[in-house]
């Protein structure tokens, strides 16, 4: 009997978890459906309506009356009498490009800085020290401050007749005269970079520091009795134990940095050093009432950051579930 009622549970036990499996993705499903269809309505029907725009000839003040005209936004040419082709579009415009290269350098930088200061900071953060509770709270004010204040705060900072940062360099001889940082083209990309590397460091070093409380410590204890030097150990335990937690946040910072708008709008609008795909697609939506020439640079912007994201995920084996590929 008692055999036989061992037999029993043993079968059925696959079977009852298998149905509590079931039942609990079917109720996951259940409750992520609102979440869905709110993210089809507020993102996906925008997006779609984008697409459309693009391959229009739509303005702002007769958006229902547009009528089709193919790539004629991205790519179009006139061949004249002489037999001269003339190439006009997206595809061809040097303004375009010069915001794509603008975008790629401002992620490319601002990404590489912040993953390597967050890293210090989240190693700083995670050592044990008095009041490190306050510490960390503390490292959080500049992400915690909103993107326009933080903007405007540093554009007064960096003015070139009563910004701080200028005064302070006159007074301590580190420069000769005033400089005009957010204003001329070879100090306004950097500028930029100053501020946006100031407010998001610590939220990189938020995320790094959360998968760096998941590394047990008896590891290190193991390395420090082995005589394991502790730069070694970084290279050697913490960088590769850290590894997945690393390349999700940078991939959330990436995708920020690729879609910067506000923090250019607000200390640099009109220089064509800083200018990016959003700053330069809202213009042409908005500010030039061209808003299908607009809605196709906003779309090649929606491509560029979808191919990049795709390709760091391959090329990095991202996994979002902590794991390695």
């Amino acid at each position: 009997m008692a055999s036989e009622a061992m037999a029993r549970v043993t079968v059925t036990g696959p079977k009852i978890i298998s149905e509590l499996s079931k039942q609990r993705l079917v109720a996951a499903r259940w409750f992520l459906l609102p979440m869905l269809a709110a993210l089809c309505v507020v993102a996906g029907w925008p997006l779609l309506r984008s697409i459309y725009f693009s391959f229009t000839d739509a303005s702002l003040t007769d958006l229902y009356g547009a009528e089709f005209i193919g790539f004629g936004n991205y790519l179009r040419w006139t061949t004249l009498a002489s037999g001269k082709t003339i190439y006009r579009g997206l595809l061809v415009d040097g303004a375009w490009w010069n915001a794509v290269w603008n975008t790629l350098r401002f992620a490319f930088w601002s990404v590489s800085f912040e993953a390597v200061l967050g890293m210090v900071v989240a190693l700083v953060l995670n050592a044990e020290f008095k009041g490190r509770g306050i510490v960390r709270a503390a490292i959080l004010i500049p992400w915690a401050i909103p993107t326009i204040v933080s903007a405007k705060m540093w554009s007064w900072m960096l003015n070139d007749q009563f910004g701080i940062l200028n005064d302070l360099g006159m007074r301590l001889g580190l420069l000769s005269q005033k400089v005009a940082w957010t204003a001329s083209s070879d100090t306004a990309m950097q500028a930029v970079l100053l501020v946006d590397i100031w407010k998001t460091t610590p939220f990189m070093a938020l995320l790094i520091l959360a998968g760096l409380q998941m590394v047990p410590k008896d590891i290190y204890e193991a390395a420090e009795l082995d005589g394991v030097h502790p730069v070694k150990q970084f290279f050697a335990i913490t960088l590769p134990l850290v590894r997945p937690a690393l390349m999700v946040a940078i991939i959330f910072r990436l995708l920020d940095a690729l879609r910067i708008f506000d923090l250019i709008y607000v200390l640099t609008p009109n220089s064509a050093a800083t200018k990016t795909m959003s700053v330069l697609a809202r213009e042409n939506l908005f500010d030039f009432d061209k808003f299908a020439y607009g809605s196709a640079q906003s779309t090649l912007l929606f491509l560029i950051i979808a191919v990049l994201t795709v390709l760091y995920i391959w090329l990095g084996k991202v996994r979002f579930d902590g794991g390695d590929r």
